[in-house]
């Protein structure tokens, strides 16, 4: 992995747990897995977040107010994340940027609108986080409706007549995004010859990789994170299979490639828009990059939530939540992932899902291949 080099706390205006606040200060965190499995994606997410807040207060702060930030570790687990929400809601934060997974964003989303904290996830996909009815509920990244409706389209191209499988593992986020890849296949005739399902944390996937080489599979559609993923494919090739393994955004780390290395060349994935490839975004691209940061994945997506908040209260003249959500609700923000809004249910109205490939350690467009 691309060595993620933390942004230097009293910089970014970031406060460890207990200090006390100036009323001139208004407290800002991010959540998501810092530690675990996937404290790949929760470096991305702190990265993005640090150099937001150390831009903002660098600008002058949000309405001459000094942004400090609360980083917050729920190690993609519910109950955690639940205790972590309440955390952050004992101390006065205005805006929480996560959490990463769906099956922590869902239940800390009850924490969130109970307290009229603003919520503006940078990761979670999982289409319930939206569909509740919340109006402090809001994400940068896209749905994974919207997602399998384009992995399916993909493979059912592509694929024509090839033996496709799908497995999940079985969390909100893994087999949500496997069910919709379903759904849209089989609306376009393909009819998958199995259909199969993991835990996560299992290491050994012999028996799943003899079913797959049984039924001849060409492609494998996996909904579920990097590291499963990752194993799949190495067992796979270990049994002589050239497989193609797709998957969803849950593979845009180079982690993967950590675990995978030229093995994993090929692997085909679904992400949002790169905003790295972004006109707007180059100069705090190079900002991340002179401190040896490369803001993959969903650095950029933690920092633009943090300028769509900011801009947002800019817009609303006041910090004030209710006020906040309806600029949020009711305007337009430019940031590095380009200009986005949101719509009724807090969804991002911004370019939907493209088709990546990993190849030389690195993933792009699939038409750049």
């Amino acid at each position: 992995m691309r060595k993620l080099c933390s942004v230097m706390l009293a910089a970014a205006g970031i406060m460890i747990a207990g200090t006390q606040y100036s009323h001139a200060d208004a407290v800002i965190a991010t959540v998501g897995p810092m530690t675990g499995s996937d404290a790949a994606f929760g470096a991305q997410m702190r990265a993005g977040f640090e150099q937001a807040v150390a831009d903002l207060n660098a600008a002058g702060g949000v309405l001459g107010q000094n942004l400090v930030g609360e980083v917050g570790d729920d190690a993609c687990d519910s109950k955690q994340a639940v205790a972590v929400a309440n955390q952050m809601a004992g101390k006065g934060v205005k805006l929480v940027a996560g959490h990463f997974c769906s099956g922590s964003s869902i239940p800390a989303s009850d924490v969130y609108a109970e307290e009229k904290m603003i919520q503006i996830s940078p990761g979670s996909t999982n289409p319930k986080l939206t569909e509740q009815g919340k109006s402090n509920v809001f994400r940068v990244c896209g749905r994974d409706d919207q997602q399998g409706a384009v992995a399916g389209d993909f493979i059912a191209q592509h694929y024509k007549g090839k033996k496709i499988a799908i497995v999940h593992d079985k969390t909100q986020y893994g087999q949500g995004l496997a069910d919709e890849t379903k759904k849209q296949l089989n609306k376009l005739g393909v009819q998958e010859v199995l259909f199969e399902s993991i835990n996560r944390g299992e290491k050994d996937f012999t028996a799943l990789v003899s079913k797959l080489k049984g039924a001849n599979v060409d492609l494998l559609y996996f909904g579920g994170y990097y590291v499963e993923a990752g194993l799949i494919v190495r067992q796979m090739r270990d049994q002589g299979m050239d497989t193609i393994l797709m998957a969803g955004d849950a593979l845009v780390t180079d982690e993967y490639w950590a675990i995978t290395g030229k093995l994993g060349e090929g692997t085909l994935m679904t992400f949002s828009p790169d905003p790295r490839k972004n006109p707007v975004a180059v100069p705090v691209v190079e900002k991340f990059r002179a401190k040896g940061i490369e803001p993959e994945g969903y650095t950029l997506y933690t920092y633009g939530a943090v300028q769509a908040w900011a801009q947002a209260a800019a817009q609303a003249k006041s910090l004030d939540s209710d006020k906040v959500v309806a600029a949020l609700r009711s305007g337009t923000f430019d940031t590095v992932l380009g200009k986005i809004g949101f719509d009724a249910k807090g969804d991002v109205t911004a370019p939907g899902y493209v088709v990546y490939v990993w190849k030389d350690g690195k993933y792009d467009y699939v038409a750049s291949k």
